[in-house]
């Protein structure tokens, strides 16, 4: 058993105190943490947050060697415990690091959780103590006594944390307990709404993918962090990170659907998707997960774009919004590529695979020489979904499912996204997939949407 010990060490100073235990380690035993965190495709360096890093084996100092930027060598003596400790600086507000103030706390495993080498698959045990009154405690990780528990050190550092005060609602669907946390809201927010809403998506994204069968987790958990100015989402296995303008929460008496509140549902609607399109389908590239260096994939353009499709299509099938405010989202995508002359330089396959240097870190020359996954990936999916449609083979729903099932809901390759809509299409598509995904060439969506 691998024991992490995570309590505020100062929460003005925006500080946690780790404490990590080792039964039995290595002689020389290697600890290093993650340089990136999945979902987000950029190399954060988040070791740079770290500092003050003791190590004992009893009453006896450890000599920890750094070997790298990330990376340490504990030089044990025998096979007592080793105990490290350290600080971590959270003062991050995105959904992707960690963050501490006196009001709230988050963070994410892949910033806080040195990684011990060669005991990544034994079972991990986190107890998180030390926090100011009144605080609570919310995540996905299962709860024995005192202690989360998790089976290896993947599933550890896919459970985002949040901690402070902060509003708490359930609902179920397909039988499923479903949470949802939200911290900083006004006291003005309508939380049954948002409950309510929110079911209504989980409920038809279970369907899609299930039909009346059960989800493939027993507890999924929303963690929102409302803000003056802030957009974003961060999947993870049973829940996930959400941060999102307050002005845009639903509120007491509110009657119509406002463009904020569309925009947090289809976010909402967007993370959920990912639970099934990129937590367990995902790329083979991604089958085991290198937290040391940049992951390289193709294929961003399936697992961001088709999320990015069916978010707000999920929206109108759930009957939160109507045809018309659907097709003006649908409108809104369009403009957004075909305003970005980068659309013609590079294809949606180079931008899946340069995301670590270009997504991420856009300058005034991006909109010239880059297009996103995200955007251009969703016109892909709505191309090929409208294909398969005006030829009566079947729907883009059909490949989506017949992708789960053929691999069980686990790592893919295009070569299998290529199968299937042969499988579902009567046809081979390799043509439009070369044109579409692998070319830079305008999308067929006029003639397309005409037939409909």
């Amino acid at each position: 058993m691998i024991r992490y010990r995570l309590e505020v060490a100062d929460a003005l100073a925006h500080q946690f105190r780790v404490t990590l235990t080792i039964a039995q380690p290595a002689a020389e035993q290697a600890l290093s943490l993650p340089v990136w965190i999945p979902g987000s495709y950029l190399v954060r360096e988040f070791a740079r947050h770290l500092s003050q890093l003791e190590a004992r084996q009893g009453d006896h100092a450890v000599p920890l060697i750094q070997g790298d930027k990330a990376g340490w060598v504990a030089h044990c003596r025998g096979r007592a415990a080793l105990v490290v400790s350290y600080v971590v600086y959270a003062f991050d507000t995105s959904v992707r690091a960690a963050y501490l103030d006196a009001q709230r706390g988050f963070f994410n495993g892949t910033g806080v959780f040195l990684r011990v080498h060669g005991r990544e698959h034994e079972p991990h045990r986190l107890r998180i103590g030390k926090l100011p009154r009144g605080w609570q405690v919310a995540t996905a990780l299962p709860v024995t006594g005192q202690d989360h528990e998790a089976a290896d050190y993947d599933e550890l550092v896919d459970h985002p944390v949040e901690l402070g005060r902060f509003w708490r609602g359930s609902f179920k669907a397909a039988g499923v307990p479903h949470e949802f946390i939200v911290a900083g809201a006004l006291p003005s927010f309508d939380g049954e709404r948002l409950l309510a809403d929110t079911r209504r998506i989980c409920e038809a994204q279970i369907a899609f993918w299930h039909g009346s069968k059960k989800p493939p987790f027993k507890r999924y958990v929303f963690l929102l962090n409302a803000v003056d100015d802030g957009y974003g989402g961060l999947e993870h296995r049973a829940s996930t990170a959400l941060i999102a303008n307050r002005r845009d929460l639903p509120r007491s008496g509110m009657k119509s659907v406002g463009d904020g509140y569309v925009t947090l549902l289809g976010l909402i609607s967007h993370e959920y998707f990912h639970t099934w399109n990129v937590k367990r389908l995902r790329p083979r590239d991604f089958e085991r997960y290198d937290y040391t260096r940049e992951n390289y994939t193709e294929l961003l353009w399936f697992f961001e774009g088709f999320t990015s499709y069916y978010d707000d299509l999920v929206l109108r099938r759930a009957g939160l919004i109507d045809e018309s405010r659907y097709l003006k989202l649908l409108a809104k995508t369009l403009n957004n590529v075909l305003g970005t002359p980068g659309r013609t330089v590079q294809s949606v396959a180079e931008a899946s695979f340069d995301a670590w240097v270009k997504y991420y870190r856009p300058d005034e020359n991006t909109v010239n020489a880059t297009v996103s996954y995200y955007t251009k990936g969703s016109l892909v999916a709505l191309a090929l979904d409208l294909t398969l449609r005006s030829e009566g083979a079947g729907t883009l729903d059909d490949v989506m499912r017949g992708l789960w099932a053929r691999s069980g809901g686990g790592p893919i390759a295009e070569t299998d996204i290529a199968a299937v809509l042969a499988e579902v299409g009567g046809r081979s598509l390799a043509r439009e997939l070369a044109a579409w995904v692998h070319g830079t060439g305008e999308l067929p969506l006029r003639p397309l949407l005409e037939q409909f």
